[in-house]
């Protein structure tokens, strides 16, 4: 498979999110018996294992230690000494109850609630954890308390871990629930995520061995393979690759990792049985199948492939890695870096039609950052990798923290849907948004915050032999060969970079990443004097020379206001300066869709910060860097009514003569699909199956509209469709002859909004006759002088006359955008049953026609 680049083309109008494009320590010996050697049976699968062992893949580039990266103020350490203080104040007996109550050791600590309550099967995860972010700091800053912390908990795991024969489970057990659970997954079951949790545990105990010296956590971590070693051994094929359909977090990654780490060949063998093929073998031959997987499910699978491949050189592994990763970023991320709504990835591209409180689980861009940051180490000419690595970083990670709190809490989820908000504390099954608390929440994202807010230090620099690599423009200093390369500058609120040789000197490469943001290029300057360097966005610029103490590179990075139009609503966009994604401000204030915005009101407000103002929906709002927006309700998605042009008739399918052509000449033809048939006027409907498909993006940026349709109604059935156009059970604009309530609806919506509009008829359709059905919204205005895209007019006409009326409609059609899922005689919902009668001439109009134009259609 070729590698994929992304160009910067796909930055600028991909999916509104920027998509542009360890070393590890000596370890003792791992103590796991042999086993036999894993049998694939699918042929494909056993192509793979049986393949020649090729020689390791070490990275092309070198992470620094986090001892030679030190952090100077900004934001990114204020919230690690947040998280920091979380760290020293959480109680560990708290933590070590269930681990210690499981194996029969006493225990008179309080229990932890949420997601660690002795009654939830993920209890154990957050130790994990914590042993990570622990390990993290203690090596960033070199404080010893974070590593007695992390030491003290160690031993209290030894002990549990030498318990659990005692107390009937297998040698090298560990964890804060039974050994039955794995029976259960095992014999077909799906209890919540086992592996999910060792996997926390053994990552953070490996952690602990290479950034602590801890010879007590390899020994532990080399029981618990052992046990995993045992375990999955003794599966066959098919049963371990079931029990894969259960989240297992990185098990493969972590595995491999020890093995890297140690040399032990059993570690890897183990890691390869956690080679998911349903996920892996499209990823392989280039498909995207993500639609509906659970993301975060996915994610850690992917990233333990690029370990594998510098565990066993195989090309696969990376090749599948890379095509994954630009898959996600380019066609299911959203503007601010991160991806999922409500956990699960969609079919590609569907972003606005996708959005709600839910969207971005935070734990989804934790695990995109370690994939982009270790594919940069292979192939570091991939400039796009830190490129998205920076974004996310900015505008979702850094602003996952709640800076008002002394604990570093951090939100799940990072919503997207309008009025949005990030809000004081919930626990399990709090409303999104709410911050974690210190002891009631522990959810997946509460522990990754763990870590990912104590190692911003690993990705800023990198080197190879000769040359030194800023990837990132956080304040910091790196000491690398006798050179102090300090760092100091103000981005994202100012667009200069200042370079400075502290201490020492010699020749070597300096290569600084010239963002794929920029729309022309940066200028860079030696010891005050302009440099000959390319300076094209998208690349790192080199300067190679003698470097002396006290010299200087200065590099400007121009930035600009830019809208981000969605890949499934053009008219849909989201705002943003240089590097960052600005968020509408809007305190206390809900908004009940996507507001208007008018473009050419965009102002800067002066002052040393990026801050802007905008009118929407007639208001003037502040637009600030959305990692600063806390404790209010915020917009990053915003409506921009198109242009006003010729009012006229879109599309018009007559559907006569065996035809489903667009009479207008603008779409292709609407085909017929299930049990649907030509008749001599129209198309008849089974009610079974039979539907007519049309086709996509027939009413993309109209803020008002018209359809009409023949229909008859051979049987009425509550839900059954005239038409319904969309991209999905959440997204769509819809007729149907009769509702539960007994009355012909139409109805539009927008995932993430509450309910729907709705205009009623005060009955059903007439049944066995044809009769004419219109429908006219009206959204507000669709010129950029009277911007809005809600509180319209719909009105549900029926052979001609005024049937039902709706003034006060929340959203606009304009927010319905390119849809991709268009129907006559089907539901976008799947339960809902099929038309049984017939269908003829169905025409869209790009305004919304008035009655006595209704009427004459009427009268055809």
């Amino acid at each position: 498979m070729p590698r994929n680049p992304l160009t910067r083309r796909h930055f600028m109008v991909g999916t509104g999110a920027v998509t542009t494009a360890l070393a590890l320590g000596p370890g003792g010996t791992a103590t796991a018996a042999p086993a036999a050697p894993v049998a694939p049976a699918d042929p494909a699968v056993a192509a793979v294992a049986a393949a020649a062992m090729k020689a390791p893949r070490r990275p092309a580039l070198h992470p620094f230690p986090l001892r030679s990266v030190t952090l100077l103020d900004s934001p990114f350490r204020a919230n690690m000494r947040r998280t920091c203080a979380y760290m020293l104040f959480v109680d560990t007996d708290r933590l070590l109850h269930t681990f210690r109550t499981n194996v029969g050791l006493p225990s008179t600590a309080e229990p932890c609630g949420g997601w660690e309550s002795p009654t939830l099967l993920l209890r154990g995860h957050t130790t994990g954890h914590l042993l990570s972010g622990l390990a993290l700091a203690h090596a960033n800053t070199g404080d010893e308390a974070y590593a007695a912390k992390a030491r003290l908990i160690v031993a209290a795991l030894a002990e549990c871990q030498a318990a659990s024969p005692a107390a009937g489970f297998a040698p090298g057990y560990l964890s804060a629930f039974p050994e039955q659970v794995f029976d259960q997954l095992e014999a077909g079951g799906k209890p919540w995520a086992p592996y999910y949790t060792l996997h926390k545990i053994m990552a953070g105990l490996l952690d602990c061995h290479q950034l602590v010296g801890s010879a007590q956590a390899l020994d532990v971590l080399n029981g618990m393979a052992a046990w995993a070693e045992r375990r999955t051994a003794a599966l066959p094929y098919e049963t371990m690759q079931s029990a894969l359909k259960v989240e297992f977090g990185g098990m493969n990654d972590v595995l491999t990792r020890l093995h890297l780490a140690t040399g032990d060949p059993v570690p890897l063998r183990t890691a390869r049985r956690f080679d998911h093929e349903e996920v892996l073998g499209p990823l392989a031959d280039g498909r995207d199948e993500l639609a509906g997987r659970h993301a975060n499910t996915e994610i850690p699978k992917i990233v333990g492939a690029v370990h594998a491949y510098e565990a066993t050189g195989e090309e696969r592994y990376l090749r599948l890695a890379e095509y994954f990763w630009h898959t996600v970023v380019r066609d299911h991320s959203y503007v601010i870096g991160g991806n999922s709504n409500q956990e699960f990835f969609g079919p590609p591209g569907e972003i606005v039609s996708r959005l709600s409180e839910d969207t971005c689980e935070n734990c989804n861009s934790y695990n995109m950052l370690k994939l982009g940051r270790q594919l940069f180490l292979h192939d570091p000419g991939t400039a796009a990798y830190m490129d998205h690595y920076e974004w996310t970083l900015l505008n979702q990670m850094l602003g996952e923290q709640d800076p008002d709190s002394s604990h570093g809490h951090v939100t799940y989820y990072t919503g997207l849907w309008a009025g949005s908000q990030r809000q004081p504390k919930g626990g399990l099954g709090s409303a999104p948004g709410s911050y974690s608390g210190d002891y009631d929440n522990f959810s997946c994202d509460h522990g990754t915050a763990l870590e990912t807010q104590t190692k911003f230090a690993d990705t800023i620099y990198a080197h190879t032999r000769d040359a030194l690599y800023v990837n990132l423009f956080i304040p910091s200093e790196v000491r690398w060969n006798g050179v102090t390369l300090r760092q100091e500058t103000r981005y994202p609120d100012e667009e200069r970079i200042r370079l400075t040789v502290t201490a020492g000197g010699g020749r070597f490469a300096l290569k600084v990443r010239v963002p794929g943001w920029l729309d022309q290029k940066a200028s860079v300057r030696v010891n005050g004097r302009a440099a000959h360097a390319d300076t094209r966005p998208g690349r790192y610029l080199t300067i190679e020379r003698h470097w002396r103490t006290g010299d200087t590179v200065e590099l400007t990075l121009p930035m600009a206001l830019t809208r981000r139009p969605a890949p499934d609503n053009p008219q849909v966009q989201a705002v943003t300066y240089g590097p960052v994604v600005l968020a509408g401000a809007y305190g206390d204030v809900e908004s009940p869709t996507i507001p208007a915005l008018d473009p050419a009101s965009l102002r800067r407000v002066p002052g040393d910060q990026v801050e802007f103002t905008a009118v929407a929906e007639g208001v003037q709002v502040p637009l600030l860097p959305f990692h600063r927006v806390h404790h209010q309700r915020y917009n990053v998605y915003f409506a921009v009514p198109p242009r006003p042009r010729p009012a006229r008739e879109t599309a018009r399918f007559t559907l006569d003569g065996g035809s489903g052509a667009d009479a207008t000449g603008t779409f292709p033809a609407a085909t017929l699909a299930g049990g649907a048939r030509w008749a001599s006027d129209g198309v008849e409907l089974d009610g079974v199956d039979g539907h007519v498909a049309l086709p996509p993006g027939l009413i993309t940026g109209l803020s008002e509209l018209t359809l009409t349709a023949w229909v008859r109604v051979d049987t009425l059935t509550n839900s059954a469709r005239v038409f319904d156009l969309g991209f999905h059970k959440s997204t769509y604009v819809f007729l149907t002859p009769r509702t539960g309530s007994g009355r012909a609806r139409a109805a539009l919506k927008i995932s993430g909004m509450d309910g729907e509009d709705v205009i009623d008829a005060p009955g059903p359709l007439p049944q066995g006759r044809w009769t004419h059905v219109a429908l006219t919204l009206a959204g507000g205005g669709a010129g950029l002088d009277t911007v809005r895209t809600g509180g319209g007019t719909g009105v549900l006409y029926v052979d001609g006359a005024e049937a039902g009326r709706n003034d006060a409609l929340v959203m606009s059609p304009l927010l319905l955008g390119a849809t991709t899922r268009n129907y006559l005689g089907r539901s976008q919902n799947a339960t809902h049953p099929y038309l049984h009668g017939a269908v003829d001439d169905f025409r869209v109009f790009n305004r919304a026609l008035s009655p006595a134009e209704i009427g004459a259609l009427a009268r055809v």
